[in-house]
């Protein structure tokens, strides 16, 4: 099995922004892991409404449910006025994933690179690190692909 990134996004509610670095070789100004901390969101914290409003209010249509029912936003049509911030009843949605370029993780696959997950190194919160076992249903460890498994609590959980 490759190296896997553990995200705490319990610990990146901590910040108002994420800092952490990125060693993506195309784009070294890339931030990378907001790409991640966003796909992890959709997937294991929005609570997939029914009647969602973040997808009507987009005046982009840049928010749409992929075949799981998990919501998605095309970069090419985020237009990031932030409408779906608003509009989310439960705050799922964060400024901080839009921008005006379009982060992306590259999973570190280049073992040329020398500051290989700097991202760890630099996340203020230490909500990053390296995944040493698999998903733990129990530790509340889930797999978000296969380089990133994500800790969260589900909001189902919680449910009465």
């Amino acid at each position: 099995m490759a190296q896997q990134l553990l995200i705490d996004l319990s610990k990146c509610r901590e910040c108002d922004d994420c800092t952490a670095g990125c060693a993506y070789y195309l784009h070294p100004d890339n931030e990378g892991m907001k790409d991640l901390h966003e796909m992890a969101v959709f997937n294991f914290t929005c609570r997939r409404c029914e009647d969602a409003p973040c997808l009507y209010v987009c005046p982009a249509d840049a928010l749409d449910r992929n075949s799981e029912g998990i919501v998605e936003r095309a970069l090419n049509l985020c237009v990031a006025c932030k409408s779906c911030v608003a509009a989310c009843p439960f705050g799922t949605m964060m400024n901080h994933f839009f921008n005006i370029r379009a982060p992306r993780c590259d999973y570190c696959q280049s073992e040329k690179r020398p500051n290989r997950y700097i991202c760890i190194e630099s996340c203020p919160k230490q909500a990053i690190s390296n995944a040493y076992s698999g998903p733990d249903t129990q530790k509340h460890i889930y797999v978000l692909n296969e380089h990133i498994l994500v800790k969260e609590y589900p909001w189902e959980i919680f449910k009465t």
